[in-house]
């Protein structure tokens, strides 16, 4: 719920006219609040030059003014900084600080979702990383087996699917080696939301934050397809019925170095 202090608001409307639910309005020269139409999106706080703004339900402790030496940072520098990130499989023999872990999350957490819903919430895998593995691999490979008994099947498909039977395979040989799923690392991040784009937003803030922190990142698409496919690996996970894991990402300190970016294709623009 948004409150106005009145002592300090001037009636200056920039809150109303940044107001994209239509929340605030000027009635005899006093800004007043439709809390009905309100989704604490907080432009009215970030937005006010009095400072007159505040959410009740929410921590203002966590407001910060703006300051350009603290808070600008050269596009240049960020758009290198996102060439140079790679996607990291061979991770050094320990976990996550838990404090790192937190603010890794914390760039999740102030991430855009549509309508300010903020409905990606963040499962932190660790003590049960061995066994979500086993139900992992168990699970990619009943459907690998599945779609290559099939007749006609995409390329790719069949690609996918050799690489769970034999990955499975291989696991069965030795349990306590690195597998295809999480490869050695020792911490996972679980995204849950009912907006595959919400959640796909926040993890890539927070693959930037912690590449930012030199932790390395990879994402699973792979275990996103068996825990959703599995009851099992759910009811491990805690997961309650209408929630949808959208994205896995893989964590680690890094086990290598890269000295330089790398070429792509070039971009598909129209502009029309």
């Amino acid at each position: 719920m948004v409150k106005i202090d009145y002592d300090k608001c001037v009636v200056c409307e920039s809150c109303i006219d940044d107001c994209f639910f239509k929340a605030l309005s000027n009635r005899d020269s006093k800004i007043i609040v439709d809390n009905d139409k309100c989704r604490n999106c907080g432009h009215c706080i970030a937005i006010c030059p009095q400072n007159a703004v505040e959410c009740v339900d929410l921590d203002m402790n966590e407001v910060k003014e703006y300051n350009k030496e603290e808070f600008y940072i050269e596009d240049e520098k960020i758009l290198n900084f996102i060439k140079f990130r790679r996607s990291t499989r061979r991770f050094k023999d320990q976990k996550i600080k838990r404090e790192e872990i937190e603010k890794i999350i914390e760039a999740g957490r102030f991430t855009p979702t549509g309508g300010n819903s903020q409905g990606v919430s963040y499962i932190v895998v660790e003590d049960k990383l061995k066994e979500i593995t086993k139900l992992g691999l168990e699970t990619l490979n009943s459907l690998g087996e599945d779609i290559l008994s099939r007749e006609n099947i995409d390329q790719n498909l069949s690609r996918y699917a050799n690489n769970w039977t034999t990955g499975y395979k291989k696991y069965l040989e030795n349990p306590d080696e690195d597998t295809y799923l999480f490869f050695n690392a020792k911490t996972i991040i679980l995204l849950t939301s009912n907006s595959p784009v919400d959640a796909a937003l926040a993890a890539s803030n927070m693959e930037l934050m912690a590449n930012a922190m030199d932790i390395g990142v990879c994402f699973s698409g792979y275990f996103v397809r068996a825990v959703n496919s599995n009851k099992e690996i759910r009811d491990v996970l805690g997961l309650e019925k209408n929630q949808t894991v959208q994205v896995c990402m893989i964590m680690g300190y890094p086990d290598m170095e890269y000295f330089r970016t790398v070429p792509r294709n070039k971009a598909n623009i129209r502009f029309i």
